[in-house]
C-alpha cells in the first residue's frame, strides 16, 4: 500500500511529474544589472532600449526571457523548461550587461597591418587599405563607429570605438579577412595582441636530393 501510495505521488519540479522540465536559473543570470549614472533604460514590449553619454543600443528579446527595471537595476528572468531557463536567461544578461557598458563606457578594438607598404588610410568614413594587392581595398565605416589612425603609427594602426560591442567585432573581423596574418613572416592584419603561430621556413637549400 504505501509503494503504490508513492508511485501515486508526482516528482516534485511540475504538475506532470517530470523534474526535467522545471525552469532553472543561471547563476550568472540572476544577477542584477546595475545601471550607472546618465544611462537609462526602457523595456516596450519584447523590445529593451539602453541610452546613454556614447550612445542608444536596443534590442528584440524572445518571449520566453523576461526583463523588469527595478530601484535602478535590471532583472532577467526565464520561464522556458529544463536547462533552456538558464541558457536564455544567462545569454540575456549577458548581452543586455553588454549594451550597459557600451553606452556608458564605449568599447575599443585595434588593428596592426604588419608588412612593407601596408597602410591605412581615412577619408570622411571610408578606409583605404594598401595590403600588398595590385589595387587598394576600400571600406566604409558603419554607421555607430568611430574609426581613428594614430598618428605616430604612420598609419599602422586602426583604432574602432562605439557602444554596439558585436558591430565592432564583427566590423575588425571583416577587415581583418581582407588579409589575415599568413605564417610565414606573420604578414597581414591582426588584432592588438594577437599571438600568430609561425611556421618555420625551409632550413636551406641544401639536404637531401
Amino acid at each position: 500500500m504505501e509503494a503504490q501510495a508513492n508511485a501515486a505521488q508526482p516528482a516534485k519540479g511540475n504538475a506532470n511529474g517530470d523534474s526535467r522540465l522545471a525552469p532553472k536559473t543561471s547563476r550568472v543570470g540572476k544577477r542584477p544589472i546595475d545601471l550607472p549614472k546618465g544611462v537609462t533604460a526602457t523595456i516596450n514590449g519584447r523590445r529593451i532600449e539602453v541610452k546613454g553619454p556614447k550612445g542608444q543600443l536596443s534590442r528584440a528579446l524572445t518571449d520566453r526571457v523576461e526583463i523588469k527595471l527595478d530601484g535602478g537595476k535590471l532583472h532577467v528572468s526565464s520561464q522556458a523548461p529544463g536547462r533552456d531557463g538558464s541558457r536564455l536567461q544567462g545569454l540575456t544578461r549577458a548581452l543586455v550587461a553588454a549594451m550597459v557598458k557600451g553606452v556608458s563606457e564605449g568599447y575599443e578594438r585595434t588593428l596592426e597591418l604588419k608588412g612593407t607598404g601596408y597602410r591605412v588610410e581615412l577619408k570622411g568614413t571610408t578606409l583605404n587599405f594598401a595590403l600588398g594587392f595590385s589595387h587598394p581595398v576600400t571600406f566604409a565605416v558603419p554607421a555607430g563607429l568611430t574609426a581613428t589612425i594614430p598618428a605616430d603609427s604612420k598609419g599602422t594602426v586602426l583604432v574602432l570605438a562605439g557602444a554596439d560591442k558585436e558591430l565592432i567585432g564583427q566590423t575588425a573581423a571583416t577587415i581583418r579577412g581582407f588579409r589575415p596574418p599568413e605564417p610565414y613572416g606573420g604578414k597581414g592584419v591582426r588584432y592588438r595582441g594577437e599571438r600568430v603561430r609561425e611556421k618555420a621556413g625551409k632550413a636551406g637549400k641544401g639536404g637531401k636530393k
